[in-house]
């Protein structure tokens, strides 16, 4: 059995700062701290990042029932609908968006209201769906290279999925899944290469669905392997399984994840890509290994007996790491973990805090807690 011990002190720490860095951040929408440790803010709603600190707060909120964090989260919800009305900026990150603040409140609390919002957000989602070539186009515009944003899908798509699986689920309605699965099987063809690394951008042509090529973004370069992009397949991968019950993926899923822990260095945080030469300067991006994380604990809940405690031992020493040696807890920054880089070929946001990398962190923690709660429960059923 996996000592999780150690999480209880770690999840004291973390509510401990965020009751402290929620007086100042409040209910704007952070995205990475600078070089002093503060947070920057986006003003524009519609941008991917802005569900993951209402996320956080949702999280910490369901142990805590602390009710500054439900308010603060509400807040950040409401001004969303800024967005989800204006409609013209949504992408397919609408998952990251609204999973994570309205499906998440309405799981709790069963207010008809993020319901709504959700099913709005699944809605148009859906609607990008594009039937020729059977993917979910990312973007209405690309800064990032020279490809048509009409045909443009990229890796982190599949943690928008579950908001689909969710809509279909709750609504009664097929065509949501159809379109989630459909997705799923265009990234396993064309995504997740013959080595279980992953390709972060394939490019279509928006009107046969003939692939063009993959495209450089986050990563070095089209055959390297950005960790974070890993990370989104070994987390997507589990949530697809977790909602099909198809065996292939949970194979998939298990194959990334091992792709993922071979190239894990002592600390067990990844590099920023896995294909870079790496030493003492090579950045780290601990966003990467806590999605990673997350997932693989989900995926160990799938298994038994050895198998299963392959991931989460794995998930564990990357969190516990994590933890020990990249948290926030005795400084003035904003962000709960450093260690995160946005953007290495841009050179932008290198040993940051990244708000998605503190929301998996969270979630993945959480997720430890819950599971050492249940051993001592089971623990305690066989003593008595």
């Amino acid at each position: 059995m996996i000592d999780n011990s150690w999480t209880d002190d770690a999840w004291k720490a973390l509510v401990k700062k965020v009751e402290k860095t929620s007086l100042v951040i409040g209910d704007r929408f952070p995205s990475m701290t600078d070089e002093n440790g503060k947070y920057t803010y986006t003003e524009d709603l519609w941008r991917w990042v802005t569900g993951f600190w209402p996320g956080l707060l949702w999280l910490i909120y369901e142990d805590t029932k602390h009710e500054p964090f439900a308010k603060i989260a509400l807040s950040c919800e409401n001004q969303m609908d800024q967005a989800l009305n204006e409609y013209v900026n949504l992408h397919h990150d609408v998952g990251f968006m609204w999973q994570l603040t309205s499906i998440k409140r309405y799981t709790m609390t069963g207010d008809p209201e993020a319901r709504r919002r959700a099913l709005i957000a699944a809605s148009h989602l859906a609607s990008r769906f594009n039937i020729a070539g059977n993917f979910l186009s990312a973007w209405n515009k690309n800064g990032l290279n020279d490809s048509d944003p009409r045909g443009l899908s990229i890796i982190d798509s599949m943690m928008n999925l579950p908001l689909l699986h969710w809509a279909s689920e709750e609504t009664g309605d097929p065509r949501f899944r159809h379109v989630a699965v459909a997705h799923t099987e265009t990234v396993i063809e064309n995504f997740i290469r013959d080595d279980f690394s992953v390709n972060h951008m394939v490019e279509f042509d928006p009107f046969t669905g003939e692939k063009i090529k993959v495209q450089s973004g986050q990563g070095q370069s089209t055959t390297s392997a950005w960790s974070r992009g890993t990370s989104w397949a070994v987390h997507g991968m589990a949530l697809a399984y977790k909602y099909t019950q198809e065996p292939r993926y949970l194979e998939v899923g298990k194959k990334v994840s091992d792709f993922f822990i071979s190239e894990l260095p002592e600390d067990n945080v990844p590099h920023w890509d896995f294909r870079v030469p790496r030493d003492d300067d090579t950045p780290r991006d601990t966003s990467a290994g806590a999605c990673a994380a997350s997932g693989m604990i989900l995926l160990s809940s799938f298994l038994e007996g050895e198998e299963s405690d392959k991931y989460l031992g794995a998930a564990t020493a990357i969190i516990k790491s994590t933890y020990e040696n990249y948290g926030n807890w005795d400084n003035d920054s904003d962000g709960i973990i450093h260690g995160g880089t946005f953007n290495r070929p841009a050179d932008i946001g290198i040993d940051v805090s990244l708000i998605y990398g503190d929301y998996y962190y969270v979630e993945a923690l959480s997720k430890l807690r819950a599971l050492n709660a249940s051993n001592q429960l089971r623990v305690a059923g066989a003593l008595s």
